[in-house]
């Protein structure tokens, strides 16, 4: 079988990709920069929470190798990019995206099978062709589409798309993929790209609905959660509609800034969807203030959960943080909790319970259920988590 290579290996995506790989037979490299990340996997350590890996990787031990030396990607055959893209002012970031292919570029010879499943917009494929020179067309697009903690099990089920700037590299990429998938999808490369901007696009949108639902029964003194409840019992059409609670994460809000970068700040849903989104903890702070008013700055302040999304160990654009780090601005005696999360300024769950006179349930991991809410605490749950 022809050798793997991964840039960004250590990775929430790259690294349960080249488990699953290794543990259908293929030599898998992991190149990354992130030596803490590159030192645990070598020691059949997995980094960050994902369900089944670490067993997956101690199983296949003698056919992975994690590292931060670019010359593993010199005898690799096929080379597959799961670097992060970020948004800068709601704008995408391309700098980091092409320093690496500068970077590797030598290695980037015509016959290798270069496959790219970053979340990109439209053209950066043809881009990317055009910056390793037109000659080099075995280039695929196929975007990952997994749920974070969820990828071991969910990429052998789940469609992966499939497209390609030459009819060698869908072939090629079909059938590696095969590999660990059940079902490919051919696309052309622009749909594949738009494919994954849409599908995440399209979920972040969907909360920010629920989130303004939130908010607008919120002044009419209405619980969202029960009026929910009842809207969807017996009534499929509705059974959809999400929770309201913080949209947060290296992906949703990315993408859709992605899809209005590329449509050249005219996507107005999406702006409309991101400027709900993000607001939402200035929300949760303004309702405190119409509660409390003055007496506000004298009230001990909990939020429980710092991770992006339940039962992880994520941060990345938390929106729990953000809600901290701007009621620290506000001078409030705020506290956060969080087992999972590994920041240094988390408190004990218990006694942030019992310590707060305000608890506001930022992310709702499933073990929070066992938590008792005093009555006598003032509890924002916008999850309907606690009901």
């Amino acid at each position: 079988m022809s050798k793997i290579t991964i840039i960004g290996g250590a990775g929430h995506i790259g690294l349960p990709l080249g488990i699953l790989f290794a543990n259908k037979g293929y030599e898998v490299n992991l190149y990354d920069k992130d030596k803490k990340n590159i030192n645990k996997i070598n020691k059949l350590k997995m980094p960050f929470m994902e369900k089944g890996a670490e067993k997956l990787l101690k199983k296949n031990k003698s056919k992975i190798f994690a590292t931060h030396n670019k010359e593993c990607l010199k005898d690799s055959k096929i080379i597959i990019v799961c670097i992060g893209t970020p948004v800068t002012n709601s704008k995408p970031d391309k700098v980091f995206f092409f320093k690496m292919f500068r970077e590797v570029k030598k290695y980037l010879t015509p016959e290798k099978l270069l496959i790219i499943r970053s979340s990109i917009y439209p053209g950066t494929c043809n881009e990317v062709q055009k910056f390793l020179g037109g000659n080099y067309k075995n280039i695929s697009y196929c975007p990952e589409r997994v749920v974070q903690g969820q990828s071991i099990s969910e990429l052998p089920k789940l469609p992966q798309i499939i497209s390609g700037l030459s009819e060698n590299s869908v072939i090629e990429s079909k059938k590696l993929f095969k590999k660990i998938c059940k079902k490919t999808i051919v696309t052309s490369v622009e749909e594949a790209e738009l494919i994954k901007l849409f599908s995440n696009a399209w979920r972040y949108i969907n909360f920010s609905i629920s989130n303004e639902f939130y908010k607008i029964c919120d002044n009419l003194g209405i619980n969202f959660n029960l009026l929910r409840k009842n809207m969807i019992d017996g009534y499929e059409r509705n059974k959809n509609i999400p929770k309201a609670g913080f949209a947060a994460g290296p992906c949703l809000y990315k993408d859709t800034a992605q899809l209005n970068a590329y449509l050249k700040n005219s996507f107005t849903l999406g702006k409309t969807a991101i400027n709900i989104n993000q607001n939402f903890p200035h929300f949760i702070y303004n309702k405190m203030r119409k509660k409390f008013n003055d007496k506000l700055k004298n009230k001990k302040i909990g939020i429980l959960g710092a991770s992006f999304k339940s039962d992880i160990d994520d941060i990345r654009d938390s929106l729990s943080i953000e809600l901290y780090k701007f009621l620290k601005k506000k001078r409030l005696n705020v506290k956060i909790s969080d087992e999972l999360a590994n920041i240094n300024y988390v408190i004990d769950t218990k006694k942030l319970v019992k310590d707060s006179d305000i608890i506001i349930l930022g992310t709702p991991h499933s073990f929070y259920k066992k938590i008792k809410i005093p009555k006598n605490k003032f509890l924002i749950d916008s999850w309907g988590f606690f009901a």
